[in-house]
């Protein structure tokens, strides 16, 4: 059996998109961990994450990669499927790699393959350009995520990983993207990396849950990477923080992150960018 699946968390219901947005209409915080193996998983949904992301951060965080570009399909259906094997309780949620979804008939094909590997819900990364196939995925029953702001795939045109739209006119086509996605049939959103005041914005006027990475704290959720959650990132990013120093130990570290969110502890201050 997965690690985790005891007796109580087994009579607990799935989270479900459904639990997600009631969460944000009750205001209640949520918590997303990035990770990409069995035990991981069920550690996580044992500690209380809502929902898992198996990020093509594998390729940086797991596989050595100075980005995420080099990820293949094959690696997110292997890391999905091994995800899947020691979860029953929280929201999978998988990223399609780069250049898998430039094309509305690519993202049918792969949201197609990576939901029968066992994710729930895929993740792609882009704004207006996106609309369209997000709209075709929702109506073929394959829920997505939008992922705005710092968008790693992108990190080539960007020049770096750098925060995105402190400039007036690019945090209103941020804004705008928002709006769009969610129209266009949306269930999630990521925001990376952009101001606080931005990010608290977006998540006040748009109807899904919004999850936060560097972006403050004020959106409806938090995501960390499992790596910098445990100390295990050479070179931490801003937005993260080691909660194992704290715990003493693994499972104390997730239960750590996981109420400091939902106290709104973290982020604070130190881990935001305004």
């Amino acid at each position: 059996m997965p690690y985790g699946s005891d007796v109580d968390n087994a009579l607990n219901k799935p989270v479900t998109i459904k639990t997600l947005q009631k969460m944000k209409t009750n205001g209640e915080k949520f918590v997303v961990v990035a990770l990409y193996d069995a035990p991981m998983a069920g550690m996580a949904q044992k500690c209380g994450v809502e929902a898992v992301l198996v990020g093509d951060s594998l390729g940086m965080t797991v596989l050595g990669y100075e980005s995420t570009i080099p990820v293949t399909m094959e690696q997110m259906i292997y890391h999905v499927e091994a995800v899947a094997r020691g979860n029953r309780k929280s929201l999978i949620i998988g990223d399609l790699p780069f250049m898998t979804y430039a094309t509305s008939t690519d993202a049918l094909k792969n949201a197609t393959r990576l939901m029968q590997a066992g994710a729930q819900m895929i993740k792609i990364e882009g704004g207006q350009w996106l609309a369209g196939t997000v709209g075709m995925l929702a109506e073929r029953g394959i829920p997505v995520c939008a992922h705005l702001g710092l968008t790693p795939q992108s990190v080539n045109k960007f020049g770096g990983f750098r925060v995105q739209g402190r400039e007036p006119e690019q945090a209103e086509q941020i804004a705008a993207d928002a709006h769009l996605l969610a129209e266009a049939g949306a269930d999630l959103l990521v925001l990376e990396c952009v101001p606080s005041a931005l990010a608290e914005r977006i998540t006040r006027e748009v109807p899904i849950p919004v999850i936060g990475i560097g972006a403050g704290r004020d959106t409806d959720a938090q995501v960390l990477v499992i790596n910098d959650i445990l100390g295990l990132t050479e070179h931490p990013p801003k937005f993260s923080k080691n909660f194992l120093t704290e715990a003493g130990d693994i499972p104390g570290a997730m239960k750590k992150y996981v109420a400091d969110v939902k106290a709104g502890v973290f982020p604070d201050e130190d881990h935001i960018f305004l």
